[in-house]
């Protein structure tokens, strides 16, 4: 099954760094993050990957064309000009890189990918959300139920500490910053059948507005609940977080 990376968005929540880079190229350890969602997936065995870039999209595509060389030591013979690569990285991923548009929505740049993925199962996600969720189980529930899509539902960190309060304004329980428990949201990581592209548009297509409300709507969409780790990285906070967490060895999604 293919894995589409959504990666083409401006990123204006976090400018600091999407100036320079498109947001999936914000490191966290030394890294992209796209890089760390796409080691997620390669560890459950799904390491072919189709990238929709966009705004900044010849940062991703030079970042993946010189992959290997980025990831070993080398030497060169100025003489021959040959290029000898010394402990490459054992990667066999397959990478497709997708010019999707600068102003496309997440809806058309799946669209503009119809001939790469219209005969089979697909999985899409956004190119800066981590998380330590079981990718086997995924797939094992989205093939089970047998409709069109099936996205992941998530319940995010909460950016303040969550109270619960008696009557009385007596606190009975305080815990600094916990991951929520009122209500779900959508964290990506979502699996579709081909015929999602019946619902999508045209490059104006927001996957999350009609195609996800009608299939909703339809009885064609279901939500895999994970309740372990999830956390995107939509601002500078975000990304502070998430280095934090990796540079103590605590990051989830790396274990």
């Amino acid at each position: 099954m293919k894995v589409v990376i959504l990666a083409g968005g401006f990123g204006t929540r976090l400018s600091e760094y999407t100036g320079v880079v498109p947001k999936p190229m914000v490191e966290i350890g030394g890294k992209p993050i796209i890089w760390h969602i796409m080691t997620h997936y390669a560890s459950y065995g799904f390491d072919e990957f189709i990238i929709a870039v966009g705004y900044k999209g010849h940062v991703i595509k030079e970042y993946f064309s010189g992959i290997t060389s980025r990831l070993s030591d080398f030497s060169v013979d100025f003489g021959t000009g040959e290029i000898s690569l010394i402990n490459p990285p054992k990667i066999d991923w397959k990478v497709t890189l997708v010019d999707t548009g600068v102003q496309s929505m997440t809806g058309g740049r799946i669209l503009r990918l119809g001939s790469l993925l219209a005969d089979q199962p697909f999985m899409v996600t956004y190119g800066d959300g981590v998380s330590d969720l079981n990718i086997t189980e995924l797939t094992a529930f989205h093939r089970a139920h047998g409709k069109i899509g099936t996205i992941t539902a998530v319940r995010p960190m909460a950016r303040f500490g969550e109270l619960q309060l008696k009557s009385d304004g007596l606190v009975s329980r305080f815990e600094e910053k916990p991951q929520t428990h009122k209500g779900w949201v959508n964290g990506g990581f979502m699996i579709f059948e081909p015929d999602i592209f019946e619902y999508l548009d045209d490059d104006s297509c927001v996957l999350e507005k009609r195609p996800l409300e009608l299939l909703s709507s339809l009885n064609e969409l279901m939500a895999f609940k994970h309740t372990g780790f999830w956390q995107c990285m939509d601002t500078k906070r975000d990304r502070d977080f998430l280095e934090g967490i990796y540079r103590g060895g605590e990051a989830p999604w790396a274990q």
